[in-house]
């Protein structure tokens, strides 16, 4: 802290005479020897502010003062508090790189605490099949058959590759998922994977399979644009810790596919990312490329990202099954930050143990990811569910926005012999935890929102970044605070449930543990179990009466399905009952119509 005797002995010269200060008056307001600093007797710095600028401050804040308390305040916020704005607006300011993460990182509260190792990994047998012969029937075929043809040189990663390019070509113009289309560097990889393979260097599950990753994952040579204008021609030098990984693996990307611009919704610069399945409504966000590319058989598997939603809500919309992993598991070094303690990176593919396989692959030690936890991931396809005790929600399943298909989920657990055990949590204000996202969010874009880059992006409805980076610049730092103790409660509380059970089925959509999981860091897992019928187009965004969603007569039958909630870095058990539960279903093959 500046005191100010320290503000008149460094000042410049001019500045002193300037202010006609009497040498005895230096004297005078130089504290004796031993006086410790003091809040008020500092420079005043900043523009003024009167008793008005408080009177209404306080209506954003929803406190009160009294007329006295606003005069003080007045009169001392340039002495007290408005040298916390420096670092920004003063002679010394300080850029904050992206990348560079908060002081304080999240750990999710946990009974235990992650257990680091190789883990045990049981895939499915190979059952045999024979090669299709229509490419489309190769391209829809799930990465567990994929690998096994391609091990066996039944399949060449350059044909598969070629299959994926030509589906790109013909069908991503009604969809709109991908943003660059890599197709020499595909090809590259996908003729190296061949080669290796032949010489008997067979890498695993993922060699020589093509796939995407949400536009976010930076990627060497290839352009990573974020979804949002300003950024479209950003050409990153080194790839993202997951591209690293899977390029250790041996797959082969194929396609940086579409991200609501900064990570919201399904809007980036080249347009809406539709649904495959309804083409007149958009696919969700933020991981809209991912689900719609991945639903439509244009890649064999993807990679999103979630950080209060955007993995859930594309997999839902497009049928796909979404993992998020347990905050921390997979490292995000190279991703575009929107909240340092919320974003999570996970697969998005066709079928549950493709996403384990991806998991499997793109789990491990980032050193550039303050907070990734080394953790071992145990997984059995063949393992039984018999036993296993799912939580559910009673209230929840009898409401919107469940359905049906989510009560026939959880009729399903208990004829495949699992134990469904209804749990309740707290009546709490769980929407006031996103103060954290708010704050984060405009904090990791501060620079686009003060230089009014953001006001480039296509959205600049009152529910996009461009207005919630703004107002969010108006949140308290107590109400901060308060909401990150609110988030340590509300994990304990979470913490308490996963002590009575071994999973939870959750509607996927139910907008408590939407935010509750996320914030907790719990893992999840979206597996399509049915279908409903929609009468009007589904949106991300809030209504607006100018834009009104399409409506359909007779409605139109999408995907649907329920959401597994697993325990801190246990991926293993969701993944094991969501193949229980999506082979009981019957319906994970079933493709959109048109692709």
């Amino acid at each position: 802290m500046t005191q100010r005797r320290q503000f008149l002995i460094n000042a410049p010269l001019g500045l002193l005479a300037a202010t006609t200060i009497r040498p005895d008056a230096l004297a005078q307001d130089q504290p004796p020897p031993g006086a410790p600093p003091t809040f008020g007797a500092t420079p005043a710095v900043g523009p003024d502010v009167g008793p008005a600028t408080f009177a209404e401050a306080e209506k954003l804040m929803q406190v009160r003062m009294t007329p006295g308390q606003r005069d003080m305040a007045a009169a001392n916020w340039r002495i007290s508090l408005a040298s916390t704005m420096e670092r920004r607006t003063g002679p010394r300011k300080v850029a904050l790189a992206p990348e560079l993460a908060p002081a304080t990182v999240w750990h999710p509260a946990t009974v235990g605490r992650a257990v680091a190792g190789h883990g045990r990994f049981v895939r499915s047998r190979a059952d045999g099949a024979p090669l299709p012969a229509r490419d489309e029937d190769i391209a829809y075929a799930p990465v567990t058959q994929l690998s096994r043809w391609i091990e066996s040189r039944k399949l060449s990663s350059e044909r598969l590759t070629r299959i994926y390019l030509d589906r790109i070509k013909r069908y991503d113009g009604k969809l709109r998922a991908v943003i660059t289309l890599a197709e020499d560097h595909a090809l590259a990889q996908a003729r190296q994977a061949d080669r290796e393979i032949a010489a008997g260097k067979y890498r695993g599950p993922l060699h020589g399979i093509p796939y995407g990753v949400k536009d976010l994952l930076d990627t060497a040579g290839i352009r990573t644009t974020w979804g949002a204008e300003f950024y479209r021609d950003r050409v990153p030098a080194k790839d993202s810790a997951v591209v690293a990984q899977l390029n250790a693996a041996g797959a082969v990307l194929l396609a940086k596919l579409s991200l609501g611009a900064l990570a919201l919704n399904d809007i980036w610069f080249g347009g809406q990312t539709v649904n495959p399945w309804l083409l007149e409504e958009g696919a969700s966000g933020s991981s809209a490329g991912p689900g719609a590319a991945t639903a439509a058989g244009l890649v064999a598997f993807s990679v999103g990202s979630e950080t209060g939603g955007s993995i859930v809500s594309p997999s839902m919309r497009c049928g796909v099954a979404g993992l998020r992993p347990t905050y921390g598991r997979v490292g995000r070094s190279g991703a575009m930050t929107l909240c340092w303690s919320l974003d999570k990176l996970g697969p998005m593919t066709r079928s549950v143990e493709d996403a384990m396989l991806v998991l499997h692959a793109i789990s491990g030690p980032d050193a550039g990811d303050v907070a990734q936890v080394p953790s071992r991931l145990d997984f059995d396809a063949g393992a039984g569910v018999r036993g296993l005790k799912v939580g559910y929600f009673a209230g929840w399943m009898n409401e919107a926005p469940a359905t049906d298909v989510d009560r026939a989920a959880l009729e399903t657990i208990r004829k495949l012999g699992m134990q469904a055990v209804p749990v309740a949590l707290p009546d709490w204000p769980y929407q006031s935890l996103n103060t954290v996202l708010f704050a984060e969010a405009a904090a990791a874009f501060e620079e686009i929102t003060l230089d009014g880059r953001v006001d480039q992006l296509r959205e600049q409805v009152p529910d996009a970044w461009p207005n919630l980076f703004r107002e969010s610049r108006f949140l308290s730092a107590v109400d901060f605070v308060q909401a990150d103790r609110l988030r340590r409660k509300v994990a304990q509380e979470m913490a308490r449930i996963m002590g009575e059970v071994d999973l939870l089925l959750v509607p996927s959509l139910r907008d408590e543990m939407l935010t509750i999981s996320n914030f907790t860091g719990h893992p999840s897992l979206t597996v399509r179990t049915g279908f409903v019928q929609v009468s009007q187009a589904r949106s991300d965004w809030a209504p607006n009466p100018k834009q009104p969603l399409p409506t359909f007569e007779p409605p139109r039958r999408v995907p649907h399905g329920v959401t597994l909630i697993g325990r801190l870095f246990d991926e293993g058990t969701i993944g094991r009952v969501g193949l229980a539960l999506e082979k009981a279903a019957g319906v994970a093959k079933e493709r959109p119509p048109g692709f």
